[in-house]
């Protein structure tokens, strides 16, 4: 019986170094080939949505090894947020997942212009409870629709705060920047080197200051998606409406670039569970 635990004792030690072993070259591997920053990314989904339309993403990048810090900021109709757990000291690459408890605007049915302004003190929200963490020099905001709109009403409405961390990097999904499907400002034609529409939406005219103003440090990447319908669209956001992001950003933006996703997984919906989609946000945010 003795005997017999001893082998036990020595296989379960085996095991552990093995698996410390692994887990050490893992990590190894990971600094080779993602940065080793303290910079938190902040997800924030779209219209209707939660936490959850983030999870495939978080999920993505923490198996690709670029982070093991998760959290989630959990945010009251009031604006208040609370965190499930505090971000670690020494957290490399954390990923705060944005649940809005006001996930449609409700007050602002009517006039969304001045909703994703509303939006967009969500977003600050959250930025001001993670500096009660820690002091952040940098912050990198990703978007899926709605998003998008308070992500960039966020910018454009502190533009002139220099208190807040700079944005290093932010990624657009499926950002109906000029209007929905269904809205004929929205198909309407865009200049494809400027990405200035020829008609503006209201809620895009209110942006335009960024064409000045965005800020010179921060790098854009753009995913869009066209299922090949002939809607060319996702099915909700026009692909035209989705190119204007280029007009408000650039040519103030440290870099800017667009990727369309094809076919039924460029679906509106499915463009945040979409594996071409986890893998260009992971190299655009964290490859060496």
């Amino acid at each position: 019986m003795r005997h017999q635990l001893l082998i036990a004792f020595g296989v379960l030690i085996v095991g552990l170094a093995a698996l410390f072993s692994f887990n050490t070259w893992q990590q190894a591997r990971a600094a080779k080939q993602f940065v080793q920053s303290p910079t938190p990314t902040i997800f924030v989904h779209g219209w209707g949505s939660s936490a959850h339309a983030e999870e495939k993403m978080a999920d993505a990048a923490r198996n690709a090894g670029v982070t093991n810090t998760i959290v989630r900021a959990n945010v009251a109709r009031n604006g208040q947020v609370s965190f499930n757990q505090t971000i670690p000291a020494h957290a490399v690459n954390p990923i705060v997942e944005v649940n809005l408890a006001d996930n449609k605007l409700s007050h602002y049915q009517n006039n969304y212009a001045q909703g994703y302004h509303h939006g967009g003190t969500y977003v600050k929200n959250v930025v001001l409870a993670l500096e009660h963490q820690h002091h952040y020099q940098a912050i990198n905001l990703v978007g899926h629709s709605m998003g998008n709109l308070e992500i960039i009403n966020y910018i454009n409405d502190n533009r002139h705060n220099h208190r807040l961390p700079r944005v290093d990097h932010l990624v657009a999904i499926a950002g109906h920047y000029n209007g929905f499907i269904g809205q004929s400002v929205a198909t309407g034609n865009v200049n494809p080197r400027t990405g200035k529409p020829k008609r503006e939406d209201p809620g895009f005219k209110e942006l335009t200051d960024l064409h000045r103003t965005f800020p010179t440090n921060t790098r854009v990447l753009n995913i869009y998606g066209d299922k090949g319908d002939g809607s060319h669209s996702d099915g909700d956001v026009p692909v035209n409406s989705a190119k204007t992001l280029k007009y408000l950003v650039t040519p103030r933006a440290k870099s800017y670039r667009e990727v369309e996703i094809h076919g039924k997984n460029a679906q509106h919906s499915k463009l945040h569970n979409n594996a071409q989609v986890n893998r260009e946000l992971i190299n655009f945010l964290w490859a060496k």
